[in-house]
């Protein structure tokens, strides 16, 4: 009975469709090529307006893409709870994915974790076991990629076997060492859209070794760096040309943290105050990132700095660093500012805490931050970076409060530091050269 209901229903419906293309004329719609439209295009020009109307075309799907998966973030907090003056994310490593702390550093190319890799490598808090990864895959000593392309990470020539790894020796310029072998690995990272994604074909370091104060606590490096090797790299050519990150007040707690973000911002982490803008000179002293800076100024007062400090060609220049936690200055510009600094600390009683490598330091339990004058870096091109006082009269320990800069020698690279870059969200446009930023609280 069903079966005959069906069919009667079924041969009802084709009946009334027949019938309804009997009474309806059907749609019509002309088409024609957007040449026929324009008065004769020569070949040349039409070649070039289907080329600059497909670059259009193929850029907003690119764009539609990458707004679709969402940029990739990642904690990001203060190493002072673990003792340590960097600030550190969490990194999740190999297949299965195995969570790693490491620092963040704009200032190194090459990512690394502790790791054990045929037997070797030391026992440490967290240690990266290669051999139970199935997506690690070596690279072998005797590739081009290890003779030639990772020479500038300090691969060694050390190659008994085709079936050797490639190995590294890398060196900082605090004097800390990594030692281990290069590899190819997946990365799982969260997206600001909630969801996960992988990163394949990652170069790692596996570190058997490290020394370095900056590494306490760590497990690795996360290298930020303007490198083909980076982890940068191969973010932001997935997420788009940007990355940013908002630096929580460097005294903050562990349960305290903002982003690390690869991708534009979202607007919910933006701030109030209107984000600044200024170059960003990528070229100029690789792989770090450069800024242009051309002087410093203290309340109304621009300090009397030689040019040639600022000036690259002259073996000066200055970069933004978050692996240093002090600002680092040539030292007839530490001695301007630090000078110039003193002058409104007349009165406090100045003192020198055991094992600071800090030369200005002061008793300002009793002292009030707020008379001390706006410090401010200017740019090329106008804009001016303030940092808040705290960044450049930091805490040292209770009661303690120091100028936080150190001589850097002559000639020497400017580095701004993270305390000095600390409550400003930072984004990095790779693609258009800039460096934004505005005051945050990053919370």
């Amino acid at each position: 009975m069903k079966t005959t209901t069906m069919l009667l229903c079924l041969i009802t419906m084709l009946l009334i469709a027949s019938a309804y293309s009997d009474e309806q004329a059907g749609m019509r719609i002309g088409m024609a090529h957007r040449d026929t439209l324009s008065p004769k295009p020569t070949p040349f020009h039409r070649i070039e307006d289907i080329m600059g109307m497909d670059q259009k075309r193929h850029g907003l799907i690119s764009q539609k893409i990458k707004s679709k998966k969402g940029g990739a973030k990642m904690s990001l907090g203060s190493g002072f709870d673990f003792g340590a003056a960097q600030y550190f994310s969490e990194i999740m490593v190999g297949t299965p994915a195995k969570k790693f702390r490491v620092v963040v550093d704009t200032g190194s190319e090459l990512t690394w974790v502790n790791c054990r890799f045929h037997g070797q490598g030391k026992e440490t808090r967290e240690v990266f076991r290669a051999e139970e990864s199935s997506s690690f895959r070596k690279v072998g000593c005797k590739t081009k990629t290890c003779t030639d392309d990772l020479s500038r990470l300090f691969s060694l020539a050390i190659c008994p076997t085709p079936r050797t790894p490639c190995s590294y020796d890398y060196r900082y310029a605090d004097g800390s060492v990594a030692q281990g072998v290069f590899a190819k690995e997946t990365f799982t990272v969260g997206l600001t859209n909630g969801s996960v994604a992988t990163i394949r074909g990652l170069l790692i370091g596996c570190s058997s070794y490290s020394n370095g104060g900056g590494f306490r606590q760590a497990d690795g490096v996360l290298g930020l760096a303007f490198s083909d090797y980076s982890f940068t790299s191969k973010a932001t050519n997935i997420f788009g040309g940007k990355f940013s990150y908002c630096l929580v007040d460097h005294t903050s707690n562990k349960n305290i943290s903002n982003y690390l973000i690869f991708g534009s911002v979202p607007s919910s982490t933006t701030t109030s105050p209107a984000r600044l803008t200024a170059q960003l000179d990528l070229n100029v002293l690789p792989p770090f990132y450069a800024i242009n800076i051309v002087g410093i100024s203290i309340g109304d007062t621009m300090l009397n700095i030689p040019p040639q400090v600022w000036d690259v060609n002259k073996s000066g220049g200055t970069i933004l660093d978050s692996g240093s936690s002090l600002t680092f200055l040539a030292d007839v510009a530490y001695k301007a500012v630090v000078s110039g600094l003193e002058r409104h600390l007349v009165g406090v009683k100045r003192v020198k805490p055991e094992g600071l490598p800090i030369e200005y330091c002061y008793d300002t339990s009793k002292f009030d931050e707020k008379k001390l004058p706006q410090l401010s870096f200017h740019f090329k091109g106008g804009t001016r970076f303030a940092p808040y006082r705290r960044s450049y009269l930091i805490d040292a320990e209770p009661g303690v409060r120091c100028l936080g800069f150190v001589s850097a020698g002559t000639p020497a690279t400017n580095v701004i530091g993270n305390i000095m870059q600390q409550n400003h969200l930072w984004e990095f446009d790779l693609v258009a050269s800039t460096l934004s930023f505005s005051p945050s609280t990053c919370l």
